[in-house]
């Protein structure tokens, strides 16, 4: 069974930067491509980032190009999203994601992700 753990969420005020982390149990971690989404309150799901299976290629939202950077350790099954320069928009659930089929690069679209973690929160002060 796929376990996707999340930690590093809180409380910062703008500008401030945090780290998330996605602990991955229960799968080939590193034959996934992993991404990042949130979920602010009222608003759908949205992709943040994503990074292929091998780390060689990330993708990026528009509105945190620039500003967050997605990594991974396929020897420590860990995914890591630094988050850099924080606004309060950036206010949301965080949650990670496994790709739904091995050595498949990943995506910007949720259905494409067949494993999730619980989410972690991530509140930007003004």
């Amino acid at each position: 069974q796929v376990q996707l753990v999340e930690s590093g969420g809180g409380l910062v005020q703008a500008g401030g930067s945090l780290r998330l982390s996605c602990a991955a149990s229960g799968l080939t971690f590193s034959h996934y491509a992993m991404g990042w989404f949130r979920q602010a309150p009222g608003k759908e799901p949205e992709f943040v980032a994503t990074i292929s299976w091998v780390g060689s290629t990330t993708r990026y939202a528009d509105s945190v190009k620039g500003r967050f950077t997605i990594a991974r350790d396929n020897a420590k099954n860990t995914v890591w999203l630094q988050m850099n320069s924080l606004k309060p928009e950036d206010t949301a659930v965080y949650c990670c994601a496994a790709a739904r089929f091995p050595l498949t690069d990943g995506t910007t679209s949720l259905p494409d992700y067949g494993s999730w973690g619980q989410g972690t929160q991530v509140t930007v002060s003004s």
